[in-house]
């Protein structure tokens, strides 16, 4: 029995479809999007501060990141939109969180690729490295 292009089999496996992992997925558009928006130092920055600290206020956010309150208020604006961040009112105050582990994961293993472009053993796989839980790859 002839099985066709491997895609074809790929096609039929409904864990691919429902997750979105397959070339022909919806979500591909979707997922350039998200890079897209990664796609900003700042945000990167922003992400790597909410990952560790977990809920901060613009002003907290512009000291880490060294950027004037107005620019990292905006880059929050896009990331909330695009459900990477909520938020929490607290007085005229606002925290921002991320939502949830994914934007992380992208960063961190982005971050984790530069690494590897320096050449020599990447930082992140020297034994006193050890993994966060947001580095773990997810089965």
């Amino acid at each position: 029995m002839s099985r066709g292009s491997p895609w074809e089999y790929l096609r039929v496996s409904e864990d691919t479809q429902q997750c979105g992992r397959h070339p022909d997925s919806e979500y591909v558009e979707l997922a350039v999007e998200v890079f897209s928006l990664l796609a900003d130092a700042t945000r990167v920055r922003i992400v790597l501060a909410l990952r560790e600290i977990e809920e901060l206020s613009v002003n907290h956010l512009a000291d880490i990141v060294d950027r004037p309150p107005t620019t990292v208020s905006q880059h929050l604006a896009k990331m909330r939109m695009a459900r990477m961040v909520t938020t929490r009112h607290h007085g005229n105050r606002v925290f921002y969180k991320l939502t949830d582990e994914h934007a992380s994961r992208l960063v961190v293993d982005a971050i984790h690729q530069a690494e590897h472009t320096l050449g020599g053993v990447p930082r992140h796989h020297q034994p006193s490295h050890p993994p966060r839980s947001a580095e773990v790859a997810a089965p």
